[in-house]
């Protein structure tokens, strides 16, 4: 019988001293003091100390090796104790050891400080870069997170159904994978973008309420918050409206993010936010409301002045107050961001102790637009009113946007200890395509729009909101969702608009079309992003943080070596000749 007894490293108490145990790691570290070795062996609980009076025993050893030791723990003397780690009050007297797996002498980087090196080089050697015990902590929360959720859904009476991987192509709004079928010549399967389809088909076969957690495939480029593939929690509901999806919404984010976190989150209900709002006074749809400053429109002030920059333009302003004794030198930094934004700059005036306006355009304003100026702005002494110019509204309101981003940064004005959340609602149904010189659905395409059919006959396209909606915490989109259109003549209706006739919705979408006759309910539903719930509550830069084998940014896996070429057997097989 086997008198040592198999425990984990980083679990070795006080209470193990003078037992006979097993741990099995990889060295971390070898120091040899002549005559004795002192050892880190590290598993996935922590590192203990390992000590040998043998100092052959660990030689042709080199870190990251995976060995199996057998020995005795023994207390550490007061003034050794290591603090840094969890078995710092004892130490492990090695009695005989077993090389499971040599490492090699040269290692790509130092483990330990592997998160701070180049990271195409990380996610190259990403077994590696997973010993980190930052690296690594991240998959384990992110384990614990998904736990969690699922007992969260099931609590909430949710039925977890998992849909296809190979599926159909659909327009959802980003590039499909496409799969090409080898025993269908010439058709291709896609990977979904979504559950989009199942998702309100579940709804029609009778599941009252549906989730799963769900990978998600784009071709789509890469970035902090965008990967090529990543995960949701899915979920739908059948016979329910908005403000029930909301209900659901709330409490998921809510309880979830005070669970692992101890920043505050803002209370339920969520603050709701249309979008034209949001868009007028933030400068974008997912707002960070940690930033006190609000876009206000000053257009009508402007429509026969002086300046012609102004004239007739849409005019945005953002008032900063006590910012006037600001140096020359910051307020040129700001004007270089908004170059960097391919603004001519930007133009400021700061408000002087008699109300008086100072700065390059106020020799333009005649006193009735300082006076109107002052009503609409609330501006006072010490005050800074920046402003943003542009004939289209669109893209005044997003560069209004970046400059009260970059403020509220520069400013200092985020509270880093707190989550912000928000619903923004009433999106536009339809948005129009410049490139085209049509309208198209602006969000998902399968929303039911507000005031059903009559709003789609008697409304100008422009006008026309949907029932959608995305939950936004601290700048960040972190769910989207909607009210399903279940009726098949709205969807039809719809469509047309898009300028899709009833044959390519036939075709295009042959399972709802046809499931829609057979008696649909009213069903709506949201996905909330696990991957971007996780990198706001680890306090990470970007997604593939929180991914354990991701692509790094241009697409690649170095690591697998995708993507990669194939034989002209493989190509022959699928009906594929390269171009």
């Amino acid at each position: 019988m086997n008198k040592y007894r198999d425990i984990y490293c980083g679990l070795v108490t006080e209470n193990d001293v003078d037992k006979q145990i097993k741990l099995s790691g990889w060295i971390e570290n070898i120091r040899d003091h002549g005559g004795i070795v002192f050892v880190d062996l590290r598993d996935e609980k922590g590192t203990i100390q390992l000590v040998s009076n043998d100092e052959n025993m660990f030689v042709g050893l080199s870190k990251e090796s995976t060995i199996c030791v057998s020995g005795v723990v023994r207390k550490r003397n007061e003034e050794d104790y290591n603090d840094h780690i969890s078995t710092g009050k004892v130490e492990f007297v090695v009695e005989s050891l077993e090389v499971l797996g040599k490492a090699s002498n040269v290692l790509p980087f130092e483990i330990i400080t592997s998160h701070e090196v180049n990271e195409e080089v990380r996610l190259k050697y990403r077994y590696l870069d997973l010993r980190n015990k930052k690296v690594h902590d991240n998959i384990l929360f992110r384990s614990e997170l998904l736990k969690y959720l699922r007992r969260k859904m099931d609590g909430l009476d949710f039925t977890e159904v998992q849909t296809p991987i190979i599926s159909a192509s659909s327009p959802e709004g980003a590039r499909d994978f496409i799969v090409p079928s080898r025993k269908f010549k010439g058709k291709f399967y896609a990977l979904p973008q979504a559950p989009q389809i199942y998702k309100q088909l579940l709804m029609v076969s009778g599941f009252n309420k549906y989730y799963q957690i769900a990978p998600c495939f784009r071709d789509e480029d890469c970035r902090a918050d965008r990967t090529l593939e990543f995960y949701q929690l899915d979920l739908e509901m059948s016979f329910v409206t908005e403000e029930d999806v909301y209900k659901v919404g709330e409490e998921i984010f809510y309880d979830t993010f005070t669970n692992f976190s101890n920043k505050e989150v803002s209370p339920r209900p969520f603050r709701r936010i249309p979008y034209k709002e949001a868009m007028l006074k933030y400068g974008t749809d997912k707002p960070d409301l940690r930033n006190p400053l609000e876009i206000i429109d000053i257009s009508e002030i402007f429509v026969d002045s002086e300046f012609k920059p102004f004239r007739g333009a849409v005019v945005r302003a953002i008032r900063v107050d006590d910012l006037a004794s600001k140096s020359n030198s910051w307020f040129n930094e700001v004007v270089d961001y908004a170059k960097s934004l391919g603004m001519p700059g930007i133009g400021y005036i700061t408000v002087e102790d008699d109300l008086s306006f100072k700065g390059p355009i106020d020799k333009f304003l005649t006193e009735e637009d300082r006076k109107k100026m002052i009503e609409a702005t609330g501006i006072k002494t010490g005050s800074v009113l920046f402003f943003i110019a542009n004939k289209n509204e669109e893209v005044a309101a997003k560069q209004a946007g970046y400059i009260r981003t970059h403020l509220g940064e520069k400013l200092e004005l985020i509270d880093k200890n707190r989550f912000e959340f928000c619903i923004i609602n009433d999106f536009p149904m339809y948005e129009f395509n410049e490139e085209t010189g049509k309208y198209d659905f602006g969000h998902n395409p399968f929303s039911m729009p507000q005031g059903g059919m009559e709003a789609l006959v008697n409304t100008d396209i422009k006008d026309i909101k949907a029932y959608q909606f995305d939950f936004v915490c601290n700048g960040n989109e972190m769910a989207s969702g909607a009210v399903r259109n279940h009726d098949i003549e709205i969807m039809k209706k719809a469509f047309e608009l898009a300028g899709y006739n009833e044959e390519t919705v036939k075709e295009r979408f042959k399972s709802l079309y046809t499931a829609f006759q057979y008696g649909a309910p009213p069903h709506a539903g949201m996905a909330p992003g696990i991957d971007r719930m996780i990198m706001l509550l680890k306090d990470e830069p970007n997604l593939r943080e929180v991914q354990a084998f991701p692509t790094s940014v241009s697409g690649a896996d170095n690591m697998m070596g995708s993507p990669s070429e194939v034989s002209e057997q493989q190509l022959r097989e699928v009906h594929i000749k390269l171009r």
